[in-house]
């Protein structure tokens, strides 16, 4: 997006990708010599020059592709990149409610949080509580968590989030430097995102990479759909490596470089292996081996155990803001999935077809 010093332009923000975008600024010809915090504090709406100076100390903000400092007199024609998340609307002030939450790291900049499925990550129309972030702002109710630019306070420290079924690893940060310096980095794609995803069968390749678009589905709203065209939706590219096979099933890791809204389902749904008791995208009926009796009992019990996708994310890695050291945590499987594999093994090892 470029702006002619014009007002951004609010785009649909879901998935991780749709969370920031990159605004550009070409300066007017005839602009004064103006510190950039002043200067992008003026052009941008609901952005405070403190959340500025910390975009600009993180390196979220180029100047003719180079980073600045925040005393930088701006110059005419000089082009200004922003890392920015979308402006989305908000539900209003978040109620606090003493959740528990399972930490598994937490410092002065960053909280690893393992959310559990079922778990919504913000409150919505429909859902006001009983959200992770209800259960921050009772965790952090003496401190003020930062909220990215152009979103609203219902959603402090949040830098990304994670379906309401799917299970695993999310990091919060505590403060607007690390807000910043982790937006720049998911922006860039350079965090490092592992699933591990039970899917219907076994891929022909046991290892590749699925570069497919995807967007909204023509007419199913809740569903997004892959287009291999490349006419339709935006770019998402999953990279994939089979850990383990049951021949009805399958385990399989993949690793995000790009996050649109349900990429991986909508992927692993598109190479015809759709996620294990997946029920937006066809997951929760029996898509592989004969129907007899016993197979289908089996598979049905499989079902009440595990009635939500078998997805978990199960490695988060990326550069602490503030010592510059990569740091990577691993979430261990949750009791539901652990048992769904437990049974397919013992399943496949009576050798039952």
């Amino acid at each position: 997006m470029v702006l002619d010093e014009q007002e951004m332009d609010p785009d649909d923000q879901e998935g991780i990708d749709e969370f920031y975008e990159e605004v550009e600024i070409r300066v007017d010809p005839g602009q004064g010599p103006l510190r950039i915090d002043r200067f992008l504090t003026d052009k941008l709406d609901r952005v405070s020059r403190n959340k500025v100076q910390n975009g600009i100390s993180s390196g979220a903000v180029l100047v003719n592709g180079a980073e600045v400092k925040s005393n930088y007199k701006v110059k005419p024609r000089d082009f200004i990149k922003v890392i920015l998340p979308r402006s989305i609307d908000g539900m209003g002030k978040t109620i606090a409610q003493d959740i528990p939450l399972d930490i598994v790291f937490e410092d002065d900049d960053l909280l690893i949080i393992n959310k559990p499925a079922g778990m919504i990550v913000h409150p919505g129309i429909g859902n006001p509580d009983g959200t992770l972030v209800n259960a921050l702002a009772y965790y952090f109710q003496d401190e003020d968590l930062p909220i990215l630019p152009g979103n609203i306070a219902d959603r402090p420290g949040l830098v990304h989030r994670i379906d309401k079924d799917t299970s695993g690893l999310l990091v919060i940060a505590k403060n607007d430097f690390a807000m910043s310096h982790l937006a720049k980095q998911f922006f860039n794609h350079t965090i490092t995102r592992t699933y591990w995803a039970l899917v219907w069968g076994e891929p022909e390749l046991l290892e590749g990479t699925i570069d497919v678009h995807v967007g909204r589905h023509p007419r199913v709203r809740q569903q997004q759909e892959a287009f291999p065209d490349g006419d339709v939706g935006k770019p998402a590219i999953t990279h994939y490596h089979v850990l383990e096979s049951f021949y009805y099933v399958s385990l399989v890791e993949c690793k995000l470089e790009t996050g649109r809204t349900h990429q991986i389902r909508v992927h692993m749904k598109h190479l015809g292996h759709p996620l294990f008791s997946d029920h937006i995208y066809g997951g929760h009926q029996i898509r592989k081996g004969t129907i007899y009796s016993k197979y289908k009992q089996f598979v049905e019990r499989a079902f009440q155990d595990m009635p939500r996708q078998a997805l978990h994310a199960k490695t988060l890695g990326f550069i602490h803001p503030t010592s510059g050291i990569h740091i990577e945590f691993e979430s261990p499987l949750p009791e539901d999935f652990q048992s769904a594999l437990d049974h397919w093994r013992s399943w496949t090892t009576k050798d039952q077809k």
